[in-house]
C-alpha cells in the first residue's frame, strides 16, 4: 500500500494566515487544495513536504464572476463549478469545452482552478486554455501583490513563477483585448482601434487514449473577428512540446488576416512546426505534430463559427457568444 511520508498539517483560515504559515515553515511547505495532484505524488513520494497548509477554508479564494471588464477566476474554484457557472461559458466557450474533458466528476467536484495551474504539468488542460485566452495570474505574498501573463507562469515541467511562501490567488480574463489601429495595405488607412464591434468565439478541442488519461494533444483557440478579418487571436497547446503552451508564430500569421480556411490550415501548420513533442507511451513525436496542426485548425474552426454566431461584442450586457458543449474525453489526476 502506498503511503505518504510523515507530514506536519496546518489549516488556514485566511489568506493572510495561509501566507504567516509558509513563511513561518519556510520552503518545504507546500499548499493543499484539491489535492487530486499533490496528495497521489506523495504517495508515491514524488513530493515529501515537510508541512502541508490546506486552504480548502479561504472562501475570499473562491469568487468567480465579472469585475470590472475581466472574468475573474479564483484560485480555489472547483473545476465543477466553472462547467457549471453559465456566464463563464458564454463570456468565453472554450472554458466548458476544456472543463468536460478534465478528469471525472469526482476530481471535478473537488480538484480546483489553482492547484491544477500550480501542478505544472506539461499536458495540462487550463494551462492551454488560459494561454489561449491570454489570462493574467494574481500571485499574492507577504510583500503584497503581483501579476503574471499566464504565459509566464510556468517556467518549465511541474515548475512556476510562484515563489515559497506566496499563494496563486485569481486568474482573470479581459473580455475585450487591446487592439490598436491597423494599416490596410492596399489603402494606407488606419482601421480597427475598438472592441465595440468584434465578434469574440473560442473552442478547446483534444485528444487522449482512453477516459480518464491526459491528452495526447490539445488545443485551444480564441479569435475576436472585426468585418471577417482575425483582429487579434490567441492559441494554445497543450502535451506537444509548445513553449509556454503557445503557438505566436501562428498567432502573429492570423492577426490581420481574412479569417478563412486555408488562413487555419496555414497557422496550423506554423503551430505544429514550432512545437517540439517528445515520443512516449501515449505516441511518437510525429503523430503528436501531427495532432498540433489538426486540433489548432479544428479549435481555430469552431471558435470561427462560435464568432459568427455572436452577438458584437459592443452589444454586450456582461457576456458574449454561446457557449458549445462537445462531447469529449476526461481524465484523471487533479
Amino acid at each position: 500500500m502506498q503511503v505518504p511520508a510523515h507530514v506536519e498539517y496546518e489549516r488556514a483560515t485566511s489568506v493572510d494566515h495561509a501566507l504567516g504559515l509558509l513563511a513561518r515553515y519556510g520552503p518545504e511547505a507546500r499548499v493543499l487544495a484539491g489535492g487530486h495532484s499533490l496528495i497521489p505524488m506523495m504517495k508515491l513520494r514524488l513530493a515529501q513536504p515537510e508541512t502541508l497548509v490546506d486552504i480548502n477554508d479561504l472562501s475570499e479564494l473562491a469568487g468567480l464572476g465579472v469585475t470590472d471588464g475581466e472574468l475573474r477566476i479564483g484560485a480555489m474554484v472547483r473545476h465543477a463549478q466553472l462547467l457549471d457557472h453559465a456566464e463563464a461559458g458564454e463570456l468565453f466557450a472554450i472554458l466548458h469545452d476544456a472543463e468536460r474533458v478534465i478528469a471525472d466528476p469526482i476530481v471535478r467536484n473537488w480538484g480546483t482552478i489553482g492547484g491544477s495551474l500550480c501542478q505544472a504539468d506539461p499536458s495540462e488542460d487550463l494551462s492551454a486554455t488560459f494561454a489561449a485566452l491570454q489570462a493574467t495570474m494574481i500571485i499574492r505574498g507577504l510583500d503584497g501583490e503581483r501579476s503574471v501573463a499566464a504565459r509566464d507562469f510556468h517556467t518549465g515541467p511541474y515548475e512556476t513563477v510562484v515563489r515559497p511562501g506566496e499563494i496563486l490567488t485569481e486568474i482573470r480574463i479581459a473580455l475585450h483585448p487591446t487592439i490598436g489601429p491597423r494599416t490596410d495595405p492596399k489603402t494606407g488607412r488606419k482601421t480597427g482601434g475598438g472592441p465595440g464591434s468584434l465578434r469574440r468565439g473560442s473552442a478547446y478541442q483534444k485528444v487522449g487514449r482512453r477516459v480518464g488519461d491526459w491528452p495526447v494533444g490539445a488545443a485551444g483557440a480564441a479569435v475576436w473577428l472585426s468585418d471577417g478579418t482575425v483582429a487579434e487571436v490567441g492559441i494554445g497547446l497543450s502535451a506537444v512540446g509548445a513553449r509556454h503552451f503557445s503557438a505566436a508564430e501562428a498567432e502573429d500569421f492570423l492577426r490581420g488576416a481574412p479569417a478563412t480556411a486555408q488562413a487555419f490550415e496555414q497557422a496550423g501548420q506554423i503551430a505544429a512546426e514550432h512545437c517540439r513533442p517528445s515520443s512516449d507511451q501515449r505516441g511518437p513525436a510525429d503523430y503528436k505534430r501531427h495532432l498540433a496542426r489538426e486540433l489548432t485548425i479544428r479549435a481555430l474552426d469552431l471558435a470561427l463559427r462560435r464568432a459568427q454566431a455572436a452577438e458584437p461584442s459592443g452589444a454586450e450586457r456582461a457576456s458574449g457568444g454561446p457557449g458549445g458543449r462537445p462531447p469529449g474525453s476526461n481524465r484523471t489526476a487533479r
